[in-house]
């Protein structure tokens, strides 16, 4: 399988996050970066380091000028002496509210939703990589023999056109969807990260030619709370092209399974030329996030039943967190994949 990452993806890293009123640590850190590389390095997986020269692919879903602010924001933050060390907002729009202001408090709140995206130095060369890796993949797909995996960190499925949210600044499955729709024609995405796919889905909320496909834990129990409900299905020319499968606490192998192939179905019955899996690992049984009981048996089948579909594949990584497993969740989805796909 051909890999693809860029080393600047290290360069976000902030230790803490502040959610439930307190200061917590913060689920997106680098060493996750390290450890997915670790894994496809141990698993002699072709590498390569993705040319940042694409920016362009960024704007064609995100809106121009909240890139520019995601570029210039840590350097109008610091240039105030008495604001912290971490860029956080403390304001937020609502749907009451429709003025975009420019004073950088309120300008960050209109593009912020939580407290969940801190940003510092680091952060716009490590989620304009991240792009960058998602956006290789998809050029290298049309010609590849072989499926591609896009190390993409941080992850970027909650980010819709102007709006970060969820640890996500910008849309890396969505960008390179958009591409693949330029070669491939139809192309469909199935999420199996533990959490809804909500910038994804608005992303491609009235398209006919984009399949989203989502299986996640019950948005009535935790974020993102606003969207991925089953009824939630597209609307004008994408009417029936979003699929939601929102599923119980503690969901486990047999149940997840159930939703994939019921996806798969859906996939099959779409005929899209190719296929984006946004591949979250937080639904493992030993994630922190802890909301489903997903095994390494359960990841390696969902590889080979998602390998199984014989599209054309980019997979683009989406979130996982830090534990003794998370490696061990990539490597057997990795190779289940492949051993269908040979």
């Amino acid at each position: 399988m051909l890999v693809v990452h860029h080393p600047d993806q290290r360069l976000h890293d902030p230790d803490q996050v502040f959610r439930t009123g307190k200061f917590i640590a913060q689920p997106d850190r680098a060493e996750r970066y390290d450890i997915f590389l670790g894994i496809v390095r141990r698993d002699r997986h072709e590498i390569v380091e993705a040319p940042l020269n694409r920016a362009e692919a960024v704007t064609e879903v995100h809106d121009p000028a909240y890139v520019e602010f995601l570029k210039g924001v840590y350097r109008r933050w610091i240039a105030h002496p008495d604001y912290g060390p971490v860029v956080v907002p403390n304001v937020h729009p609502t749907h009451r509210m429709h003025k975009k202001p420019t004073e950088l408090l309120g300008e960050l709140g209109w593009y912020s939703n939580s407290t969940s995206c801190p940003i510092t130095e680091g952060t716009w060369p490590a989620i304009f990589a991240s792009t960058q890796a998602a956006v290789h993949g998809a050029d290298r797909l049309a010609s590849a023999d072989t499926p591609i995996y896009a190390l993409c960190r941080p992850p970027g499925h909650h980010a819709y056109p102007d709006l970060m949210t969820g640890v996500c600044y910008l849309n890396n499955a969505a960008i390179a969807a958009q591409q693949l729709t330029k070669r491939f024609g139809k192309v469909a995405i199935i999420d199996i990260d533990v959490h809804h796919c909500n910038g994804t889905q608005f992303i491609f909320w009235d398209r006919p030619d984009v399949l989203v496909c989502s299986i996640h834990v019950d948005p009535r129990l935790t974020a993102p709370y606003y969207a991925g409900y089953a009824d939630e299905i597209g609307d004008g020319a994408g009417k029936g092209t979003n699929f939601n499968q929102p599923l119980p606490w503690a969901t486990p192998d047999s149940a997840w399974l159930q939703a994939v192939d019921a996806a798969a179905a859906r996939i099959r019955g779409f005929m899209p030329g190719a296929l984006v899996v946004s591949l979250g690992f937080d639904a493992g049984e030993h994630d922190p996030v802890a909301a489903f009981k997903i095994t390494d048996h359960g990841f390696a089948e969902a590889g080979r039943r998602l390998s199984a579909l014989n599209y054309p594949t980019l997979l683009v990584q989406e979130g996982g967190y830090l534990s003794p497993s998370l490696g061990g969740y990539l490597g057997s989805f990795l190779r289940a994949f492949e051993e269908i796909a040979a």
